[in-house]
């Protein structure tokens, strides 16, 4: 028996990785607080990681969704897969030339596509989706704060911005190489 509500026990798991770091940085703050010639830099260094790791686990907790689709997404050396009931597949990340966030009957999805053309259509609410956040920071020219922003972009009626059928926005391209065919 649990004396605590299973909702914050769920925001506590959520943020443990921000907990972390906030400590790591409370550290850094003590041991530049304790001063000295070797402490002061020392807490300056741990501060500095502490307050960068909290910035990006801040990040990672805004990309997390909840968990309501069908089907798992795995990340495993380079490669992106999703394995759903009806649709999957795999894509290498050196060979991703395009992401793209669309909207088809009401769920919002994750449009990875590949130099040859093909596509993977993963939800952005599947089991696993919130490891895809280091997958596609890794990107070279990725924008952390644009791809976290894309997924909270609020309309001016306070719903959603991408909950419009067929709505698309086009997060990331691969510099230098253009699509055979533009969709």
């Amino acid at each position: 028996m649990s004396f605590i509500r299973p909702e914050v026990i769920a925001l506590l798991r959520r943020s443990s990785e921000a907990c972390t770091a906030g400590m790591v940085l409370l550290c850094g703050l003590w041991l530049i607080w304790l001063g000295g010639y070797l402490l002061t830099p020392l807490g300056t260094l741990i501060g500095a990681l502490g307050v960068a790791w909290l910035i990006l686990s801040l990040r990672r907790m805004r990309f997390a969704q909840i968990v309501d689709a069908p089907g798992v997404v795995e990340v495993d050396e380079g490669q992106i897969g999703y394995l759903g009931p009806e649709l999957g597949g795999f894509v290498a990340l050196p060979d991703l030339v395009e992401l793209r966030l669309i909207t088809l009957r009401g769920r919002r999805l994750w449009r990875l596509k590949q130099s040859d053309g093909q596509a993977l259509l993963i939800p952005v609410d599947a089991a696993g989706a919130d490891r895809l956040f280091d997958a596609f920071t890794s990107l070279p020219g990725m924008d952390s704060l644009a791809l976290v922003d894309a997924l909270t972009t609020k309309s001016a009626t306070g719903s959603h911005a991408l909950t419009v059928a067929g709505e698309t926005k086009t997060i990331w391209r691969r510099p230098g190489k253009r699509l055979l065919a533009e969709k």
